[in-house]
């Protein structure tokens, strides 16, 4: 028989990585609750022509790593990443559009087929979050402050923060025409993609991590060089800014974002810790965006965690809560008694389970062993006769007689010992 399998780029996670990501989400919501971020959640499946608008028709993602199908002649597409959708449905919901500022996050499953590799799938997670609104280098701050804040709370080291300005419609053409003009000569010795790339993205070659675009672009004008007066007061703010919330940085001129909405300043947080895919964060202010999708002139910015490079870099073992109660009926007669009180205990937070009658009472005991039960109730013939049952301590290996008929009896005697485990996670 045919064994399946999960395709190429997809990971199942398992209880123990899953229960890890839950504490992550948790944390997450709890730090962007306290900088005044509301939750959104948008379906994984937008018009494909959102992502073509908002992402660049010349991009990667969008030529060749975009899930796109035909729906009854509609072009769709899996979401490949959320802020686009987050400013979709900021453009379609007033209560959002007719806020001063919006100020979202979200967390979600995107969609990329490309190659898969460490910290890469083609199903993959983010955590993101968009300031709709206003434009000022505050915004940024605001938006590094909570990162390191959540990340210091993960306990992570090793982090970097990489900032630099792209600049305006204003001057960024400037710009590009001075960078153009230092790479004509140098067409030949870039990739293939660069050499496209030249006559439809060419901030995009200072970005390529190929060797030989490396080293074509090695002495390249950078964009802070270029910079108007409001541009560059902009990015002198948002430095004296992160000097006063003593947030470390430092200067990248080859961080660039290749669409003309992205505006100012572009940002990443890389490690050392997970070889050549080293970005954990990539954000920057994107203020023509909304304008580009039908909306009004409206300043925005925003970023994306990936959670499965973020998730690669903590070392917190997160376990579920210890079962507190193994119930251990023998005979169907114990069963039938001991059913209610199951339900009983699971209704006031216990955590407990029960054992199959059928088997023996050594075969239930193993069974509680191995799913670490810190009590095992033992209940059988001439326990239901004398409405005492035998609660066994497995911790202790002490044992002492019970009244069946007073559950809150039982949970006086697990509760100490529960609240203790539950502590040690």
């Amino acid at each position: 028989m045919k064994k399946f399998q999960t395709l190429k780029g997809f990971k199942d996670l398992l209880p123990e990585e899953a229960l890890q990501w839950e504490y992550i989400f948790s944390l997450a919501k709890a730090t962007f609750d306290v900088y005044g971020f509301s939750p959104i959640a948008t379906p994984i499946i937008e018009p494909a022509e959102l992502f073509t608008r908002s992402i660049g028709e010349g991009t990667d993602i969008v030529e060749k790593e975009m899930y796109t199908f035909d729906d009854y002649g509609k072009k769709i597409s899996l979401r490949p990443e959320g802020t686009a959708c987050a400013v979709r449905a900021y453009l379609e919901h007033p209560v959002l559009s007719q806020l001063t500022v919006a100020k979202l996050f979200y967390i979600g499953q995107m969609f990329r087929r490309e190659r898969p590799q460490a910290g890469r799938l083609r199903q993959f997670h983010q955590i993101g979050a968009e300031i709709i609104g206003e434009g000022s280098p505050q915004q940024e701050v605001e938006l590094l402050s909570l990162l390191f804040d959540f990340f210091e709370q993960l306990h992570l080291a090793d982090l970097a923060l990489e900032l630099n300005s792209i600049g305006c419609p204003i001057c960024r053409p400037i710009y590009r025409e001075k960078l153009c003009a230092f790479l004509q000569d140098k067409i030949a010795s870039l990739c293939e993609d660069c050499a496209r790339r030249f006559h439809s993205n060419p901030m995009r070659i200072l970005d390529c991590k190929k060797e030989v675009c490396k080293m074509a672009t090695e002495n390249a004008p950078a964009p802070p060089d270029f910079l108007c007066a409001e541009c560059d007061a902009h990015f002198k703010a948002v430095q004296k800014g992160l000097r006063l919330t003593d947030i470390a940085y430092q200067i990248n001129p080859r961080l660039v974002r290749g669409l003309d909405y992205y505006t100012k300043t572009a940002f990443e947080i890389t490690t050392t810790h997970l070889g050549a895919q080293n970005t954990v964060v990539a954000g920057g202010r994107y203020d023509g965006l909304i304008q580009h999708l039908g909306g009004a002139k409206i300043s925005a910015i925003g970023f994306a965690i990936g959670v499965e490079r973020l998730s690669a870099l903590i070392n917190k073992k997160c376990n579920s809560t210890p079962l507190a109660l193994f119930i251990a009926p023998l005979g169907e007669a114990a069963c039938d008694v001991l059913m209610p009180m199951l339900s009983s205990l699971r209704k006031k937070k216990i955590k407990c389970e029960m054992g199959d009658a059928r088997h023996s009472l050594k075969n239930q005991m193993k069974h509680a062993d191995k799913l670490a039960a810190l009590f095992v109730l033992i209940v059988g013939e001439t326990e239901l006769q004398s409405g005492m049952g035998i609660l066994r301590n497995m911790v202790t290996h002490t044992q002492e007689e019970i009244d069946l008929t007073a559950v809150d009896t039982i949970i006086s005697h697990i509760k100490p010992s529960y609240s203790e485990g539950i502590k040690k996670l």
